[in-house]
């Protein structure tokens, strides 16, 4: 930083601020400061650094005055050509910043921005006018030494500029170690940022380090601190006696976990029993605030981290695997502490009675969804003997599930069941094959009633109007579900429309209606994209893929921060009620744990993303030169996107699409050749070749080999 620059910038700025000021032109300010000629250079600098910050503005005459135009605030999103977008609170469409207006600022900074352009009709444009927050005080990325000095290229495409590493800082990385990078100066329209090596990961091929660096880009947590620790060794392994009284004992009630193989913290567990006409439906929930207590050293850590990451090859814990993995974990055969939901459900699925209150249980089996699928869909002989105590509660349980899911999809709810992948590694956290994960009739069982619960409590305390977090899904933007209803025409499908609203149900209907077609994946997928992301928030407005009034997430306390608040608050409720100190208490805190757990839930998501891109890169670099029938899953202006059967998306150039010039046409989601008119469009089938593969870009380029005329058949 130019201190110089700094401190002629405040005697200006002080100047100008003061009472007696009125606008002058620089020629005038230069007589006030009493500048020589040869020096007005320097003011000059100075004037034209402060209209870049939005700090002063100059009128018609070419007066410098305070702005009188407000700007906004908000995150700066780049784009790798270097224009860039403006997502601002509030405002339902991003603003766009040309290359020339960014100001310097890089991706996630938080800005200030000035609207130039609004129109109802495109997409407003602005220019950037200082930044109010850097958001990358550390990189992570490719080191290259050049003589005396160094610079490190960031593995993030979005960040549009070598940080410069002067000699001496380097921490002795050499030409291709992946590097940690702090940036001291995020320089200026005419200087790159500098900074200094601040660890060296090591080099780019060597096992582990890819994971490691986007570890280190997004900033996740690794350990737990030594406050946190010590808390630790104060929380026992076992139940104790004591911490069993005032509970509702169902240890004598069949009780049952349902969890993937490899899951290890198991914070649900399930009862059912059937009174007459009418199903008693336990779900019970780790009592994880029994032990991470409220400003403890745990609670503030949990706060921080918000939610558990899951990597392709760790899993990087909310808390600490003790709680986590321990006596939080309601494991087969132990004592437990939960908050129970118990529910009456009636033949036709809906829920007509509760109870929420504190237990004790223990788990008579340990299950797993494949176990439980092969039971209840594929009637395994093998595993129905292994599990013959189990089979007409696994029975009921379906058949519960499916009266849930029928009251549920009748008033509306949204399924988009999109195919996931999972990677597979080796011993040496290589990838080795990619598989589909496998969503089944019990995956969808223990959904069902996880959805049941977290839409009985978030009722439940909605009608108390206490101080509560709830789960929302704000209605779709109009202009996105126009798209979407113009794009679904060109295959043949409608969507009933109010003034460009959509109903949840008319969705349900469209899904539905392309069930089992080859269009199925492509429509799903863009009607997805049209969605609004789900978040947290104290206002119960609703969440519109479920077509729920009232939601909230209450059955994942060991992995997610929202869940474990909510139970403090249910569990002071049901013990004294809630006195207008503490209703205050949680108003006053609520609002920033939302904000708090959105950010870490956004941030967890892309992480996870991340690693799987990079995962499937590596996979594929064994694919070299192989051909592959796939879909075309997007189409931009640059070139088309195409995803494989094993779900790797890779990308072809428009350059390489040979025999035309084609032309995006955004309305159709389509290219077009100027002169053939052969089209390429979203869902077509194509044969493409593994053309090159960049493992730092996390980039897979195709070469077509062959293309079908048409949508997918």
């Amino acid at each position: 930083m130019d201190k110089g620059l700094e401190k002629r910038k405040k005697i200006v700025m002080d100047f100008v601020e003061s009472p007696m000021y009125v606008p002058m032109k620089a020629k005038e300010l230069a007589l006030f400061f009493n500048i020589e000629k040869e020096r007005r250079t320097e003011l000059d600098e100075v004037l034209k650094e402060l209209v870049l910050e939005g700090r002063l503005e100059i009128s018609k005459r070419g007066k410098y005055k305070k702005p009188e135009h407000r700007y906004l605030l908000g995150e700066f999103m780049a784009n790798p050509k270097g224009f860039g977008f403006v997502r601002v609170d509030d405002r339902d469409s991003d603003i766009f910043i040309p290359s020339e207006c960014t100001s310097n600022a890089m991706n996630g900074d938080t800005v200030k921005v000035v609207i130039d352009i609004e129109s109802g009709e495109k997409r407003a444009e602005g220019h950037i006018i200082g930044i109010e927050k850097h958001a990358n005080v550390q990189i992570v990325g490719y080191y290259k030494k050049n003589n005396t000095f160094g610079f490190v290229l960031p593995d993030d495409a979005k960040l549009l500029k070598d940080i410069y590493i002067p000699a001496g800082r380097d921490k002795g990385a050499k030409t291709g170690d992946k590097v940690v990078v702090e940036i001291t100066d995020f320089g200026d329209h005419k200087k790159k940022p500098e900074g200094k090596v601040i660890e060296v990961l090591g080099k780019n091929t060597d096992a582990g380090v890819d994971i490691l660096s986007i570890i280190r880009a997004f900033g996740l947590p690794e350990n737990f601190n030594d406050e946190v620790e010590n808390e630790l060794r104060k929380i026992p392994s076992t139940v104790l006696e004591k911490d069993k009284k005032g509970r509702l004992d169902f240890r004598d009630l069949v009780t049952v976990t349902i969890d993937g193989e490899d899951a290890k913290d198991l914070d649900d567990a399930i009862t059912l029993e059937r009174n007459g006409n009418i199903w008693h439906l336990g779900v019970h929930i780790a009592d994880v605030t029994h032990y991470v207590r409220e400003n403890t050293a745990l609670d503030k850590e949990a706060l921080h981290r918000a939610t558990s990451i899951y990597l392709v090859d760790r899993v990087i814990p909310m808390l600490p695997r003790k709680l986590s993995n321990g006596i939080c974990s309601l494991n087969q055969g132990e004592d437990r502490l939960a908050l129970s939901c118990m529910m009456e459900i009636d033949e036709k699925g809906n829920i007509i009675g509760h109870n929420i209150c504190e237990s004790i249980i223990n788990v008579n089996e340990r299950m797993t969804y494949t176990a439980v699928n092969e039971i209840i869909t594929d009637s395994n002989e093998v595993t129905k003997q292994r599990y013959s105590d189990y089979i007409e509660l696994f029975n009921n349980f379906k058949l519960v599930s499916e009266l849930l899911r029928g009251a549920r999809t009748k008033r509306g709810s949204i399924d988009f069941d999109l195919p996931e992948s999972k990677v597979i590694l080796d011993k040496n956290g290589k990838a080795i094959d990619i598989k589909p994960y496998d969503r089944n009739a019990a995956t969808k069982l223990i959904e069902d009633f996880m959805l049941a619960a977290n839409e009985t409590v978030a009722e439940d305390f909605f009608w108390q109007d206490l101080p509560f977090l709830y789960r929302v899904h704000e209605n779709p933007d109009p202009e996105k579900i126009k798209s979407l209803a113009i794009f679904i025409n060109n295959f043949g499908y409608t969507l009933r429309r109010k003034n460009d609203e959509v109903t949840p149900k008319e969705l349900q209907k469209l899904l539905a209606s392309i069930e089992g077609s080859d269009a199925e994946g492509i429509i799903s997928r863009i009607a997805l994209r049209s969605m609004k992301q789900a978040r947290y928030d104290t206002s119960c407005i609703g969440h519109f893929g479920l077509a729920a009034r009232y939601y909230t997430h209450f059955t994942s306390p060991i992995r997610r921060y929202p869940d474990l608040q909510i139970h403090r608050i249910i569990k002071e409720n049901i013990r004294n009620g809630i006195s207008d100190k503490r209703t205050e208490h949680y108003r006053a805190i609520l609002d920033s744990v939302a904000l708090q757990s959105s950010q870490m839930e956004r941030r967890a998501e892309e992480a996870e993303r991340e690693t799987v891109k990079y995962k499937k890169c590596e996979y594929m670099l064994s694919h070299l030169g192989e051909e592959f029938d796939g879909i075309i899953s997007g189409v931009t202006g640059f070139g088309i996107f195409v995803e494989l059967e094993n779900t790797v998306e890779g990308f072809i150039r428009i350059a390489d699409l040979e025999g035309d010039y084609f032309v995006y046409n955004e309305a159709g989601y389509e290219l077009v050749g100027e002169i053939t008119k052969k089209k390429f469009v979203l869902g077509q089938k194509v044969r493409v070749k593994v053309y090159d593969i960049d493992r730092l870009a996390k980039r897979i380029d195709f070469k077509l080999v062959k293309e079908k005329d048409g949508r997918r058949d």
